[in-house]
């Protein structure tokens, strides 16, 4: 994995999309986003073969656009399909457990000082730091936490890549970029978003004129 891989980091599973999941991973990779984390959560969500034979969809078109593929709390899925990369949280396997069962790259969710050092030490590749606005994609989302935590952590650990998550559209991008986070995650600003090409744009923060 490299920090430039986490520019554009796009979240989906099928609650997620307004319209066919395939398709808008489709073209979202076709827009450009840098990473994508299979993550099939809600009350409507696939479950045994069905959720797997969509991981491997995901994988496999992932692959065709050469963005690597992570998946999301499913320690198992990911070292069977042999993910590029395994995201966990807090309340997920612990590091070092899914450390011992996968050999692919591993980011973990922070949201204080000490579990970011927590997991620099545990030998993570990237934190994931958020939710920075409310958002509506996580029903058990922690409090907001503005821009000044990933900015305080960028400055006291500027070793670790930091991938910004929660909330963040087009409209409030450009302050968490300003951060010196490498990147930032979003679900709804691409699953709904009607110009894919210009959103991907305007979350890496280039400017655009017409």
């Amino acid at each position: 994995m490299k920090r430039d891989d986490l520019a554009v980091y796009f979240i989906m599973g099928t609650e997620n999309c307004v319209k066919a999941p395939l398709e808008t991973l489709r073209e979202a990779l076709e827009a450009g986003i840098t990473m994508f984390q299979f993550r099939e959560k809600g009350p409507r969500a696939l479950t045994g073969q069905a959720y797997e034979q969509f991981a491997r969809d995901c994988q496999q078109l992932c692959a065709t656009y050469g963005v690597p593929f992570v998946v999301n709390d499913d320690v198992a899925l990911a070292t069977r399909l042999r993910a590029d990369g395994l995201h966990i949280g807090q309340d997920d396997a612990r590091l070092q457990q899914a450390k011992e069962q996968f050999n692919g790259f591993i980011g973990v969710s922070v949201h204080t000082a000490d579990e970011m050092e927590a997991a620099i030490v545990g030998g993570c590749d990237y934190v994931g730091i958020g939710p920075i606005y409310t958002t509506a994609s996580k029903a058990d989302a922690e409090a907001p936490c503005s821009t000044a935590f990933p900015a305080a952590m960028h400055k006291q650990f500027p070793q670790c890549p930091i991938v910004a998550i929660g909330g963040i559209q087009t409209h409030n991008v450009e302050p968490v970029l300003s951060t010196g986070v490498d990147g930032v995650s979003v679900i709804s600003a691409l699953c709904h978003s009607l110009d894919m090409k210009h959103t991907v744009k305007q979350l890496k923060g280039e400017t655009i004129y017409h």
